[in-house]
């Protein structure tokens, strides 16, 4: 299977944007209803499980971390190589890729199984459901090698113009899971019902598959960044560039994964309903923002272009145009979880009291939609211009200096409503902070663009 590479320094400034974002689009969107597949068949076996899985949305996030910061990274300083015509630079930085997926993955199994109980009792488990964590932990962390290599190969496929190759990726791995997840959770035939460990397993084997397309897909003869031996060696001169964006996005999503533990205790008090839901509202909530994710991967290596080759103008209209795109998906996607929150949480479970605790903690979840659509396009802007100091301060911010002194501060006086309303007021301040930021750099864009 080939795809042609897109040409990310001509033609019309929005069919090019959605021509790079709409693969990245379908494949979160893919993954996001994967994921929410994945706590529906649960919730049919109990919410302790929801619950469980909920607690290991660190682990996850820790995952993310590691393999989306590396790889933002890797194809921020890529899409800038290809821009500025240094293809060996570029070819570099793939086969630091496979040095990097070994490290991380070792160094994940060993802290992991070294003390799973004492990390899941960090994460917020309770006695309750620290069995069923467990048996979910011990098992997906042996994929982590295979998590961290495609979420890193799917950022270089993009570098170079080829979206729709990394789609495919995720595609293939969210189809194996939304076809095993069921079979496994739930039982089928000669396969017994294995509840959460049936999750875990159908997580392993989809990895798997996703991390042997990407190694396919790289080694294309067609693919431009021509891997052999002598670039898979360790060039700390590569590794240092691929840093110097990527470290920031690894510090960004382990703070998300910070968050996720505070959120995990302030929910300790009102028992594993309130953990459930915030599972469900995560999962939920996350399709939206899968695909606003996928714009913002869209805008990433068309910046990155443009400042290499110094299109500043084209820089500008890349911002404006992906700015305008994620603001009527976000409205259209508000108001439809605003209207159907009961309907699409009563797919979910039966329960009354789970469901009476969902359904408002989903709406005040969302509230604030509109203003992380263009917050996250102008923070995907600064780390395709390398700048990922920048963009780490920023969701800082948002996520340590705001969200997490709200969640301790606001329960108190509103019980668990102050946990949810805690989200959308730190995005709100959030919001302008990140603008005035956004603007300032656009602005001595333009000036570069008038001399």
């Amino acid at each position: 299977m080939t795809d042609k590479s897109l040409d990310l320094g001509r033609g019309p400034i929005l069919p090019l944007l959605l021509r790079m974002s709409w693969p990245s689009m379908a494949a979160m969107l893919s993954m996001a209803l994967y994921n929410l597949m994945d706590t529906l068949w649960l919730a049919r076996t109990s919410h302790q499980a929801v619950a469980a899985l909920t607690v290991n949305f660190p682990v996850q996030m820790i995952l993310a971390a590691l393999g989306v910061g590396t790889g933002v990274g890797a194809g921020s300083f890529a899409a800038r190589m290809f821009g500025a015509g240094d293809l060996e630079s570029a070819r570099k930085t793939a086969g630091q890729v496979f040095l990097l997926t070994f490290a991380f993955g070792a160094l994940l199994i060993v802290l992991t199984l070294a003390n799973p109980d004492g990390l899941l009792r960090l994460f917020g488990a309770s006695d309750d459901i620290l069995p069923m964590a467990r048996s979910y932990l011990t098992i997906v962390i042996f994929s982590s090698p295979c998590v961290l290599f495609f979420m890193m190969v799917n950022n270089l496929l993009r570098a170079e113009g080829r979206p729709n190759l990394s789609m495919h990726v995720v595609l293939v791995f969210s189809a194996i899971g939304m076809v095993l997840d069921p079979i496994f959770i739930l039982g089928w035939g000669p396969i017994p019902a294995m509840g959460i460990r049936g999750a875990a397993y159908s997580a392993v084997i989809s990895q798997s598959a996703a991390a042997l397309l990407s190694l396919y897909f790289i080694s294309l003869r067609s693919s431009r960044y021509r891997l052999d031996r002598s670039r898979l060696m360790p060039d700390p001169a590569i590794l240092r560039s691929i840093f110097q964006t990527g470290f920031p996005s690894i510090i960004m999503n382990f703070v998300v994964s910070a968050v996720i533990i505070v959120y995990n205790h302030a929910l300790v008090p009102y028992g594993d309903e309130a953990l459930a839901t915030l599972g469900l509202c995560f999962r939920v909530n996350g399709v939206v923002m899968m695909i606003l994710f996928g714009v913002g991967h869209g805008v990433m290596p068309m910046v990155g272009f443009s400042a290499g080759a110094r299109s500043y103008q084209r820089l500008i209209e890349t911002v404006r145009e992906a700015n305008r795109f994620s603001l009527i998906l976000a409205v259209a996607s508000f108001l439809l979880l605003e209207i159907l929150a009961p309907q699409i949480l009563g797919l979910f479970s039966t329960d009354p009291r789970l469901t009476a605790m969902a359904v408002p903690a989903l709406r005040i979840f969302v509230s604030a939609m509109i203003i992380i659509a263009p917050a996250l396009v102008w923070i995907n802007m600064f780390i395709g211009l390398g700048k990922g100091s920048t963009a780490m301060w920023l969701m800082f911010i948002r996520d340590m200096l705001l969200l997490v002194p709200l969640l301790i501060i606001l329960p108190p006086f509103f019980g668990v409503s102050g946990v949810w309303l805690a989200q959308p007021l730190s995005s709100v301040v959030a919001f302008f902070i990140i603008r005035h930021r956004a603007l300032r750099e656009i602005r001595s864009f333009r000036e570069a663009a008038a001399v």
